[in-house]
C-alpha cells in the first residue's frame, strides 16, 4: 500500500463508505448472499456487485466472477451498458427484458446467456 506523507490511514478509513464491509475493489462495495437460480454474481447500477453465499472467498472461482462483474460496472459507468426492470441497453441498442429474459435478435435468451454482446469478456 501506498501512503502519501501524513496520511492517516487505518483499516476504519478504509472501508468506511462501505456497508457490507467487504470491498471488490477500492470503492465498490461487495456483498454476499443469495442469489437465485444458478446466478453467481451480479453488477448493480449503484456500483454494488453481489456474489453467491455459495462462492468460496478468495477462490479462483470468486477472482472470476469478480473479474466479470467489474468489467459491467466499467461497461456501466463509461455509459455502454445500461438497464433496468424493462430493458438493457447496449451500445446505443435497446433490448426488451422480460421474466428472466432478453429479446436479442429475435429470440427470447436468459439473462446472463453468452451469447449476448455484453457477456463475452
Amino acid at each position: 500500500m501506498f501512503k502519501l506523507p501524513r496520511q492517516n490511514f487505518n483499516k476504519a478509513n478504509r472501508r468506511r463508505f462501505t456497508l457490507s464491509g467487504e470491498e471488490a475493489a477500492p470503492g465498490t462495495p461487495l456483498y454476499r448472499k443469495k442469489l437465485d437460480g444458478d446466478i453467481q454474481g451480479e453488477a448493480n447500477d449503484d456500483g454494488t456487485i453481489f456474489i453467491s453465499n455459495n462462492i468460496k472467498p478468495g477462490s479462483s472461482e470468486e477472482t472470476r466472477i469478480l473479474t466479470h462483474e467489474m468489467k459491467h460496472l466499467t461497461d456501466m459507468k463509461i455509459g455502454k451498458l445500461k438497464y433496468t426492470d424493462d430493458d438493457i441497453s447496449w451500445d446505443g441498442q435497446t433490448y426488451p427484458r422480460l421474466k428472466g429474459k432478453i429479446l436479442y435478435d429475435g429470440k427470447w435468451l436468459p439473462e446472463g446467456s453468452k451469447d449476448f454482446p455484453w457477456e463475452k469478456h
